[in-house]
């Protein structure tokens, strides 16, 4: 008769790796979705990157080749740094920087501009503005319980 092994254990993940992992799924999705046609109005116009690409995500947000590139990167980082409390920590903290910066960028940034070559509209730069609070947030807030202790106490050996 087979000896029972038993299974073996998974750490459990914390609150923050689940925020990362999280965020990575959802940008994964809106990266996907950004090249189906249906979820993207006018996608015979899907441009590579730029203004001129006059596909919208749900009809609001304006997408390029580009841009849902960057969604889907984006995504496979928040999978892969949810590895760890600490790498997911520095990809949500970070991730917010990025998505302020692209905020202010937006901004500051004309629609008609060359240099609006992810492209940015309104929609965006809202979306933008929320994103980089709710991944700050996540950075600052989740995870303050024991499992974030032991991450303090063990340094950076994570990193």
């Amino acid at each position: 008769m087979a000896a029972l092994v038993p299974e073996p254990t998974r750490p459990k993940r914390s609150q923050i790796q689940l925020g990362a992992a999280g965020f990575g799924v959802v940008f994964l999705l809106v990266g996907i979705a950004g090249f189906i046609p249906g979820l993207t109005s006018h996608y015979m116009h899907l441009g590579f990157a730029g203004r001129e690409s006059s596909a919208r995500l749900v009809g609001i947000f304006q997408v390029s080749i580009l841009h849902n590139v960057v969604h889907l990167l984006f995504g496979v980082a928040g999978l892969v740094f949810s590895s760890t409390p600490l790498r997911a920590k520095n990809y949500l903290f970070y991730g917010g920087i990025a998505y302020a910066v692209l905020f202010f960028y937006g901004i500051v940034t004309t629609y008609g501009s060359p240099a609006n070559f992810v492209p940015f509209n309104a929609a965006d730069n809202a979306l933008h503005f929320a994103l980089a609070g709710a991944m700050l947030t996540a950075a600052l807030v989740l995870d303050r319980g024991p499992t974030w202790t032991k991450v303090l106490q063990e340094g950076k050996a994570d990193l």
